[in-house]
C-alpha cells in the first residue's frame, strides 16, 4: 500500500502562517497529513497520516453526510473520541470566525475555522499551537482543499487539536 509522507511546511499562500509553522517546526512539532476522505466505502470522513505515512487515525460516521455522530479511532479501528453532532457555533468577530473549546483547566480558540482550509489553534495567551494549511507538493504544487498539512506544537495534546480539525471539518460540511 503506498504512503502519504507529511512533508515539511512550505512557503503556504499566506505569509503568517508559513512564519508560525516553520515556529512550531523548530520547537519539535508532529506534522501530519489529513485528507477528508473516509477509508470506508461510502463512508464519510477522514483519514489522518502520520510522519510515517502511514495511518494514523482515522474519522467516520458511517452513514450519509452529515450524519449526527462520527467516531475518532486510532489506525486499529478503536474508537478514541466519539463527537456528536448536536449544535455546532461559528462566533462571528471582527477578523473572521472563531470556534472557543475549554478543557483540561486550559482555551484553545480556533481562528479562521470558517475556511475549510488555512487556520490556526491557539492555546493560552494567544500563542499558536498548531497550524492548518493547504498540503503542498516538494515541488510546490498546491494541492485540492481536501488535502491538508496539519502541525501541530509539542505542548498540546496532538489527539485534541486532531478532535477540533475534526470539528471544524463537521461545521464545514466536509465530512
Amino acid at each position: 500500500m503506498a504512503k502519504i509522507q507529511p512533508l515539511p511546511a512550505a512557503a503556504s499562500p499566506s505569509s503568517s502562517s508559513a512564519d508560525e509553522c516553520q515556529s512550531l517546526q523548530l520547537r519539535g512539532e508532529q506534522v501530519y497529513t489529513v485528507w477528508m476522505k473516509s477509508l470506508v466505502f461510502n463512508g464519510n470522513g477522514c483519514t489522518v497520516y502520520g510522519a510515517d505515512g502511514g495511518v494514523a487515525f482515522r474519522v467516520d460516521n458511517y452513514g450519509c453526510r452529515g450524519g449526527r455522530e462520527v467516531f475518532f479511532m486510532d489506525r486499529a479501528g478503536k474508537t478514541l473520541i466519539r463527537i456528536q453532532r448536536k449544535s455546532f457555533g461559528v462566533f462571528r468577530r471582527k477578523g473572521g470566525a472563531a470556534v472557543t473549546m475549554h478543557g483540561g483547566g486550559r482555551t484553545y480558540a480556533v481562528e479562521g475555522c470558517s475556511r475549510k482550509s488555512d487556520y490556526k489553534i491557539r492555546g493560552a495567551g494567544g500563542a499558536v499551537v498548531a497550524v492548518v494549511a493547504r498540503k503542498q507538493t516538494a515541488s510546490g504544487v498546491v494541492l485540492g482543499e481536501d488535502v491538508l498539512t496539519l502541525t501541530v506544537g509539542s505542548e498540546v495534546d496532538h489527539l485534541l487539536v486532531l478532535g477540533m480539525v475534526v470539528v471544524c471539518g463537521l461545521m464545514n460540511r466536509c465530512m
